[in-house]
C-alpha cells in the first residue's frame, strides 16, 4: 500500500509505495482509510522538532491520526461493526484495565497510546484499529467531516471543561481548526462575545465568519479592549489557549477577569513559567486542561451538533490533497489554509 512514513529522526517523511498493509488481530478492523487530516502535530513530526521527540515515536511511523473511512475486514472478537461499515477513529487507544479507564476518563489512559504519533497511523490506505476506537458514521457524514471529527472534538472537551457559557466574554488564543471550532461552539452554547487572536490574515478572516471578533495579536491592545468592554467584569470571564505560542499564556491570564476559567488545550514545545502568586492564589484564575475528547460523551455531542447544522467543519476544509502532495500539505499549513485533507486511496 501507499503510506506517508517518518523514517529516520530527521526533517521530512518518505512516500513508500509499497508498505506492508497492516495485520488485524481478533479485537482489530481493518479501515480502508477514505480521508486524513494534516494537524499540526503532523508538522511537529514531520519537522522532528521537540514536540515531536517528546512523544518518543518508534520509527518507522506511519504517520497521520485524524481519519475516516470503510471497515474492510474484522477481527474474529469484533461485535457490533461489519465489513462496509463507515467509521472515524479515537486518536486516543486506550487499555480499559487502568484506574482512567474504569472512571470514565479513558482519554488520559496511563497505558495510551496515540495514532499515527506512538503507533501506526492512517496516513495509507489502510490502517488497523481496535474495534474499542471506532466511532460509527451515519451516511449524512462524508469522510472529510468525519476525519474532523477527532480535532473539533478537542474543541468539545475544553467547552466541556470550561462550564456554563451562558451571557459569557469569550477570549481565544490562536483561530486554527480548533479555535474556529471552539468560536462556533462557544457562540452555540450561548456566549455573549467572543475575541480571537490570530496572526494569519487568512484564519482571521475565518474567525470572523464564524461571529468572532478576529484581531492580530501583534496589534491587539487587549488591556485597551478589556478597558472598552469589558471593565464591568474587569476581564474576559473565560479563555482558551489553543495556539501554544510564546507569551499567549500570560497575554491571556492577565485578560480575563478574577476567578475566570482559563482552559489550556494547545502543547507548547517548552517548559513556560507562570506567576503562581498573581494569577493561581490572588486572582484566584480556575487553569484547566484538555488532551483528547472524553469517550464517547465528546463525540456523540459532535455529532449531534453537526447533523443539526450548529457547527459547521465542511467550511473548514481548504484543501483536498492526493497522498503524494502531502508535503505541499504541510506547507499549506501556514498559509492560506486552514483544515487541509488527504485522501490516500
Amino acid at each position: 500500500m501507499r503510506a506517508i512514513v517518518k523514517m529516520k529522526p530527521v526533517a521530512g517523511v518518505e512516500l513508500v509505495e509499497h508498505y506492508p498493509e497492516p495485520e488485524i488481530d481478533a479485537d482489530q478492523v481493518l479501515l480502508e482509510v477514505g480521508a486524513t487530516s494534516i494537524c499540526g502535530t503532523d508538522a511537529h513530526l514531520y519537522a522532528w522538532d521537540e514536540s515531536a521527540r517528546a512523544f518518543d515515536p518508534q520509527l518507522p511511523l506511519v504517520m497521520g491520526h485524524e481519519c475516516a473511512g470503510t471497515v474492510v475486514r474484522v477481527g474474529a472478537n469484533v461485535r457490533g461493526l461489519a465489513v462496509g461499515d463507515r467509521v472515524a477513529a479515537e486518536s486516543h487507544i486506550f487499555c480499559g484495565a487502568c484506574y482512567m479507564c474504569r472512571t470514565g476518563n479513558a482519554h488520559n489512559c496511563y497505558n495510551l497510546k496515540l495514532l499515527g504519533v506512538t503507533r501506526q497511523g492512517a496516513f495509507a490506505e489502510y490502517v488497523a484499529l481496535p474495534r474499542s476506537v471506532c466511532f460509527p458514521l451515519p451516511p449524512t457524514v462524508p469522510f472529510d467531516v468525519g476525519a474532523l471529527f477527532e480535532p473539533s472534538g478537542n474543541a468539545v472537551h475544553a467547552v466541556q471543561r470550561a462550564g456554563n457559557l451562558d451571557g459569557c466574554s469569550v477570549l481565544i488564543t490562536g483561530a486554527g481548526p480548533i479555535g474556529l471550532v471552539l468560536i462556533q461552539l462557544a457562540l452555540a452554547m450561548g456566549a455573549a462575545s467572543v475575541v480571537a487572536l490570530e496572526p494569519n490574515p487568512f484564519r482571521r478572516g475565518l474567525a470572523a465568519k464564524y461571529g468572532a471578533r478576529a484581531l492580530d495579536p501583534s496589534e491587539a491592545d487587549l488591556a485597551a479592549i478589556v478597558r472598552a468592554d469589558y471593565a464591568r467584569q474587569g476581564g474576559f470571564d473565560v479563555g482558551f489557549e489553543v495556539s501554544a505560542a510564546p507569551g499567549t499564556h500570560e497575554q491571556l491570564l492577565r485578560a480575563v477577569r478574577r476567578e475566570a476559567t482559563v482552559v489550556c488545550i494547545g502543547l507548547p514545545n517548552r517548559a513556560i513559567s507562570l506567576d503562581v502568586s498573581e494569577f493561581i492564589a490572588k486572582k484566584m484564575i480556575v487553569l484547566k486542561g484538555v488532551f483528547g475528547r472524553r469517550i464517547w460523551e465528546t463525540w456523540e455531542i459532535l455529532l449531534a451538533l453537526v447533523e443539526a447544522k450548529r457547527l459547521d467543519l465542511a467550511g473548514m476544509i481548504t484543501h483536498h490533497l492526493s497522498i503524494g502532495e502531502f508535503e505541499r500539505g504541510i506547507a499549506l499549513l501556514k498559509g492560506d489554509a486552514a483544515k487541509v485533507v488527504i485522501s490516500p486511496n
